[in-house]
């Protein structure tokens, strides 16, 4: 929601609830349609508490392009610990935790990333992803028939799926066998139509799709599958999830041996450009494109993971690089957490003793940001912010950077929405890059991946 009262983050835009009491969220649905989601924001909870929240037109106001038969909203990529259902029990390992979308750990989530800040490395990864928290046949933990997510279709009818990515960290592919599919809504905003065949979603983001059924398919059933994109240089969940499209009235098909869907593979950059650059907000009449056209402010922030020095080892050492300890951070600022909401301190300007109004706009130091990374990868520590004058306009910036392996960081603005009017690959070149901005019909969302090795530039 377009709400920074109301939006959530802990100790950000209002204190945390504590446990046994209650919060009633106020807000109003003003210029957005489509499929957005809601979750916890403390730590690692959002993987445990967490919905699809659909927002339809307006009584009486038709969708832009063609009447779905059905609505599915289909959750990918984050997990609960609550207790496996008897169901799942009989499916997965004693003392499993099971995940009502998308990925699965063998494990309470909030011990993993507990482990990985006593550790300073990485955390473990998941140990399954799943569809509305259904793995699916292709994991040793699975059960057949009862562990698999089945979407019945009809014949020549059209579907519209929700798509839902609330992994942690996990960008997915997404696919249909034999099947293309429509983009028409990306983070409860209206794209112009175009067709896939292969999706990426990134953590956080949201998409809305038509499938439309075959008249006379070739089979019964077809895989729907997802798998990582990511070129992280550390561990991760090298798996693919399937779930059965299945056509009615035939007889519910084998599991084993359905037609399956050609997914990149995972470091395939190129597929994820090519299908990014297919985003253009619908920019019509009645929905049009509000994109800044001059901005107030400019910021350019490099994004990446540094380190810190090894203070408080386990068993003797860091599990970061060189043993040091990973700290993600940007213009070399890692977040502190203060004890004060930030929304709250600003609000009634108390700043001293928790917050400072002095983030850098810039790095202080440049570099080549995708290039050899620097001597010194060490980060400094701070609750630093960019305090805003009400309805200024902004640019931003996001660098991804090489410092400790260049990867693609996906990055959530709370309580807006934005336009993404350019991006490319090495490092940004304002002489060159800003004649290249498309200003006509960015594409509108609240969650964007800053490239591998590259940049995107986002106003609003």
């Amino acid at each position: 929601m377009r709400s920074a009262w109301a939006d959530g983050p802990a100790y950000i835009t209002q204190c945390p609830m504590r446990p046994g009491q209650s919060y009633v969220y106020n807000f109003r649905i003003v210029g957005q349609r489509g499929t957005l989601w809601w979750h916890a924001h403390f730590s690692w909870l959002r993987a445990t508490l967490h919905g699809p929240l659909v927002i339809l037109p307006p009584r009486g106001v038709p969708y832009p392009f063609p009447k779905p038969y059905r609505e599915v909203p289909l959750m990918l990529g984050t997990y609960t610990s609550t207790p496996l259902p008897s169901i799942f029990a009989t499916v997965c390992a004693t003392h499993s935790h099971r995940s009502s979308v998308g990925e699965w750990f063998n494990a309470d989530p909030e011990a993993v990333i507990k482990q990985a800040l006593q550790t300073g490395g990485g955390p473990n990864v998941s140990d399954a992803y799943t569809f509305n928290g259904f793995p699916g046949p292709t994991y040793n933990c699975s059960g057949g028939g009862n562990s698999t997510f089945k979407l019945k279709v009809k014949p020549g009818r059209t579907y519209m799926l929700r798509l839902i990515n609330a992994a942690l960290n996990d960008e997915l592919f997404f696919a249909v066998a034999n099947h293309t599919l429509t983009v028409v809504q990306a983070d409860a905003s209206y794209v112009k139509p175009f067709a896939a065949t292969t999706l990426v979603i990134s953590p956080g983001q949201t998409m809305d799709v038509l499938l439309t059924a075959a008249t006379n398919p070739s089979s019964t059933a077809f895989a729907i599958a997802v798998a990582p994109y990511t070129n992280t240089v550390g561990t991760f969940d090298n798996t693919t999830a399937t779930a059965v499209l299945e056509y009615t009235p035939q007889r519910p098909a084998a599991l084993r041996g359905l037609p399956a869907p050609p997914l990149p593979r995972y470091n395939d950059t190129g597929a994820v450009t090519n299908f990014s650059s297919n985003f253009r907000s619908l920019a019509s009449a009645r929905y049009p494109a509000r994109v800044p056209l001059s901005v107030d402010r400019s910021f350019f922030f490099a994004v990446g993971l540094g380190a810190d020095p090894c203070q408080s080892p386990v068993n003797g050492t860091c599990q970061g690089p060189n043993n040091t300890r990973f700290a993600a951070s940007i213009n070399n600022v890692s977040f502190v957490m203060p004890k004060t909401s930030l929304l709250q301190a600003h609000y009634q300007r108390r700043y001293n003793g928790v917050l400072a109004a002095n983030f850098p706009a810039a790095p202080l130091r440049k570099f080549n940001y995708t290039g050899t990374p620097p001597n010194n990868t060490f980060v400094t520590h701070g609750t630093r912010v960019v305090p805003l004058a009400f309805n200024t306009s902004v640019e931003v910036v996001l660098q991804d950077t090489s410092i400790q392996g260049a990867e693609s960081h996906p990055l959530h603005l709370h309580g807006y929405d934005f336009h993404v009017v350019g991006t490319g690959f090495g490092n940004y070149d304002a002489a060159n890059d800003t004649a290249k901005y498309n200003l006509v019909d960015p594409v509108q969302r609240n969650t964007i991946s800053v490239p591998t090795a590259g940049w995107v530039a986002i106003r609003f």
